[in-house]
């Protein structure tokens, strides 16, 4: 199947961040897009007010009956109906990264992959090519800050994408320049192992075309076993090829100079929080400067980001108020999200909901989950998002909490919130330092605990 030869596609999971995307490219081609979710999400909103039909029942009456595409998100369980009906007509059906292999097949492919950092990174790289005039097709498993989008189009034939471990999807990419992160233990109901989790990552390094550019973060636990014709490192350690040094907060704002074996740019700012942004950003920094971008377009690309929506995003930044919104599900995206938190707001009390993704997840990593808490002042626990997953016995909140050790955890229903934290937080002097967490639906409780504070 060629893309040019598409004329009707039909999105089964259409409110996903990368399925989403997907469904904006399609529909900028000009192809007739419409699409099923579960629930109404202000990112299906936006698509709707777009152009794009979407319905939110299964309901084989108000699906297209003859598609040229059916793409379906393997979120969706496998007795879905409409996903049935198309199955039974024998329809083409394919999965997001399916189709992403599709789009990207003759195009100069920019590929981020880690189980943190990727989105992030994939978004400071499309911005700084889109900032700085080189041009990109973008597609991110964020909504980027500064044009309110995860999907954006350009007659440059390069693309810039988030490769998603998930179910393996990566490995369906042809990468020019592959960007590795992390490849920390995730998805383990997918995987069974860490070690399988790694050798994924190596896999999709072997992903990469000929003479392509491997950027792996220095110290990744298989580095020596990426492969690639060139492979290079990134990170905040002076013995990576690039490297950003010389490190310091301004009214907090990340100030570093950003060098490598032969070139440097000094004074780059950083508005968004979080020492492992900075790290992110010398990734960023590394591919724009390979792609032979000036480095005072980059510095004024940096300087210009704005960040991503749900990553160390800031929802309240007054003195003596500061309310920080972000997508961590993973216990080290956690403790990384504190202790920038902390280093940029140490004076303050800090407290955190977090509300924890997938039982499996919760059960596999419940020491990390409460050792990651612990770093807080004060800790809510919304119940477990179960997302596809069915509960499993004993796997709860209450699990991590039990295993923290400074007894400040309290389980609390996600309807009782708002007034735990009036009572409990509020009413207790300066809200100091509070944070949300988690890849679940917390996000809608963003505005109103906004509210809460500045009521």
């Amino acid at each position: 199947m060629e893309v040019r030869n598409i004329k009707t596609v039909y999105f089964i999971g259409i409110g996903g961040i990368g399925m989403s995307a997907l469904a904006r490219y399609f529909h900028f081609h000009g192809k007739e897009v419409s699409g099923y979710d579960k629930t109404p999400t202000a990112l299906t909103q936006q698509l709707e007010s777009e152009g794009i039909a979407i319905h939110y029942e299964e309901d084989t009456s108000r699906i297209p009956k003859d598609p040229d595409l059916v793409v379906y998100t393997p979120a969706v369980p496998a007795a879905h109906k409409e996903l049935v009906y198309y199955q039974q007509q024998k329809k083409t059906l394919m999965k997001r990264s399916e189709v992403l292999g599709l789009i990207t097949n003759s195009s100069f492919n920019i590929c981020v992959a880690g189980t943190h950092g990727k989105t992030t990174i994939t978004t400071m790289i499309a911005h700084i090519l889109r900032h700085s005039g080189y041009g990109c097709n973008a597609f991110l498993g964020g909504i980027a800050v500064n044009y309110d989008s995860n999907y954006w189009s350009d007659q440059r034939n390069v693309c810039v994408v988030e490769a998603d471990e998930y179910d393996r999807s990566f490995l369906r990419l042809r990468p020019d320049i592959a960007v590795i992160s992390s490849m920390d233990a995730d998805h383990l109901d997918i995987y069974g192992t860490a070690e399988a989790v790694e050798q994924a990552f190596v896999d999709f390094s072997g992903c990469l075309k000929p003479n392509g550019l491997l950027l792996s973060r220095k110290g990744l636990a298989r580095e020596a076993d990426l492969k690639g014709d060139r492979h290079l490192t990134y990170g905040l350690d002076d013995d990576a090829d690039f490297v950003a040094t010389e490190i310091r907060v301004d009214q907090g704002d990340f100030l570093f100079r950003f060098k490598s074996t032969d070139w440097s740019i000094d004074k780059v700012a950083l508005t968004m929080g979080g020492r492992h942004n900075v790290e992110n950003a010398t990734a960023a920094i590394a591919v724009a400067h390979t792609l032979g971008i000036a480095g005072d377009k980059i510095v004024a690309a940096i300087a210009a980001f704005r960040g991503v929506k749900r990553r160390f995003e800031y929802i309240v930044k007054e003195p003596g108020r500061v309310y920080i919104d972000d997508y961590a599900h993973h216990p080290e995206e956690l403790r990384a999200l504190i202790t920038g938190a902390k280093e940029l707001f140490g004076g303050m009390k800090c407290t955190i909901i977090f509300q924890p993704h997938l039982f499996t997840r919760t059960r596999d990593f419940a020491d990390g989950f409460a050792a990651s808490l612990d770093l807080a002042d004060q800790v809510f626990l919304l119940p477990v998002y179960p997302a596809r997953e069915q509960p499993i016995a004993g796997v709860t909140s209450e699990l991590i909490a039990g295993k923290m050790t400074k007894g400040k955890a309290t389980v609390v229903e996600k309807k009782d919130l708002l007034a735990t934290l009036k009572t409990d937080v509020l009413q207790s002097g300066e809200p100091g330092l509070l944070i949300t967490a988690g890849a679940g639906d917390i996000d809608t409780l963003i505005q109103p605990i906004r509210q809460l504070l500045e009521g």
